[in-house]
């Protein structure tokens, strides 16, 4: 990735000395290209499946957003795109089968924030993104298992508290609960709401995070102004999709888009 943006770069400055004006003009409309892409894409994704905002789109918005911006980018678009698809899934939300994800959850989002400084953090995300590829295959290939309520609540609270620290360490909160969700045997309304509303609870604590950093700056300000209105577009044609989506097929696409995420996570750090 890094390479291909070095490339883009050279032949930006090229036509820059060429022509100043057509290079400021080009580069407005190629902002709103990408920016505007990249938040549709996310926001259909997420409005389907109920998460891959940040996977989607992150590779696309990285060729004009600087990376803090970028992440910071993913968690607004994220959130806006969970809070809009929310009320569909609302009947299945339920608070016994929520929550214990959720505070556990909450209570690791810190845990991995502090790890960030002990842990290389490109070498474990390619580690997250070979097991989201073998635990695919290994469910692609051997079909889907008897449902199992193993554990309990208990290890309904120990998936949320390490979903949290990965969401913490590496702004991987989803996928834990996504695949802890497939092997519970739950509906698709059932999974969707848990994983959904986890996910929701992480990115909030996540915006306020940001906010206390520093991240929300002017830059920011103007590629949410760019991106909410496709990220919502996007995100009203997934969940359309998905009342039309049978059980089986949702199942489907869950998988296929742990097993993308796992591939994009370790070509993604693997090249960097």
């Amino acid at each position: 990735m890094s390479r291909v943006a070095s490339a883009i770069a050279t032949d930006r400055l090229a036509v820059a000395a060429a022509d100043p004006n057509l290079y400021l003009d080009a580069m407005q409309i190629e902002y709103f290209i990408v920016v505007g892409l990249g938040a549709l894409a996310g926001g259909f994704v997420a409005g389907l499946a109920g998460f891959g905002t940040g996977i989607t789109a992150m590779g696309i918005w990285l060729y004009v957003l600087p990376p803090p911006v970028a992440a910071t980018l993913v968690v607004v678009c994220s959130a806006s795109s969970q809070v809009q698809t929310l009320p569909k899934i609302w009947h299945a939300v339920d608070r016994k089968r929520v929550l214990p994800f959720i505070i556990p959850g909450l209570i690791g989002v810190p845990f991995g924030t502090a790890l960030l400084s002990l842990i290389d953090v490109r070498t474990f995300k390619i580690g997250i993104g070979c097991l989201l590829l073998a635990y695919t295959a290994n469910t692609l290939l051997l079909g889907k298992r008897p449902a199992s309520n193993w554990g309990g609540q208990s290890a309904d609270g120990t998936i949320g508290f390490f979903g949290g620290v990965l969401g913490g360490l590496a702004g991987l909160s989803g996928p834990l609960p996504t695949m802890w969700a497939s092997l519970r045997g739950w509906s698709k309304d059932q999974s969707r709401a848990v994983f959904q509303a986890f996910n929701l609870s992480i990115l909030s604590a996540a915006l306020l995070s940001h906010a206390v950093s520093g991240f929300m700056t002017r830059e920011l300000g103007f590629a949410v102004l760019t991106a909410l209105p496709f990220t919502l577009l996007g995100s009203w044609l997934g969940v359309a999709l998905y009342s039309r989506v049978s059980e089986e097929k949702f199942s489907r696409i869950v998988l296929i888009l742990l097993g993308l995420s796992g591939l994009t996570l370790i070509i993604t750090n693997a090249i960097a």
